[in-house]
């Protein structure tokens, strides 16, 4: 049975700090009970470098003075900041008859299908998660399970300063090129490329219960 109330969707204001950010899943994640809703994240963080549970130092190239966090995601080293389109998935997986690799699967192909209404053509690779565009790695993907539920998710660029990914591998890839929709031609706006992908989310995911109730 799909999730029986409709998905919350959660726009946080201005740039959220990414350990609060990770803490709040946590949190909302270890109190969920088998009727909380389902929960879809959009936010910003300020600059910082995360380091997923299988980083390999080094991977760290130059940081500088950006801040450098560990945290509980899966995956290698990557960079955040403003003009980066963060979508946080909390779905209860059993409930929602959807396994680990189809919410990623669904999460790239939202990427891919929101570039292409752009005239962009992004793919998924099988061996790096993520989305590319002629080799170029467009958006990044990290999830968590805990407790049969899933948190973090999806890193888009839309319109950002891509020089930070210069400090790391990324994804624990050297010499990975890094662009965004911006560089590429596409939208730049955040608020509107993330209804553009809610919308995609929303064929993506249709075992969810998708409605109007938005916070």
């Amino acid at each position: 049975m799909p999730s029986p109330t409709p998905v919350v969707i959660r726009r946080l204001p201005g740039l959220t700090d990414y350990a609060a950010a990770v803490a709040a899943m946590q949190h909302f994640t270890n109190e969920r009970q088998p009727d909380t809703p389902d929960e879809i994240w959009l936010l910003e963080h300020p600059p910082v470098y995360t380091l997923g549970l299988n980083t390999d130092p080094a991977h760290l190239l130059g940081t500088g003075t950006v801040p450098v966090v560990q945290t509980d995601r899966g995956g290698q080293v990557t960079y955040h900041g403003p003009g980066q389109l963060i979508v946080y998935v909390l779905v209860d997986l059993a409930r929602a008859k959807l396994g680990i690799r189809s919410v990623i699967t669904a999460l790239e192909t939202a990427v891919v299908d929101l570039a292409a209404r752009h005239g962009i053509t992004a793919v998924p690779r099988s061996d790096a998660p993520g989305v590319y565009v002629n080799g170029a790695k467009l958006a990044s993907v990290g999830l968590r399970i805990r407790h049969g539920a899933t948190y973090h998710g999806l890193a888009l660029n839309v319109a950002m300063d891509l020089a930070p990914f210069r400090g790391i591998n990324p994804c624990g890839h050297a010499g990975l090129t890094v662009t965004s929709l911006e560089k590429l031609g596409g939208p730049t706006d955040l608020r509107a490329a993330a209804e553009d992908l809610l919308t995609c989310l929303k064929g993506t995911l249709p075992l969810l219960t998708w409605g109007c109730e938005k916070e």
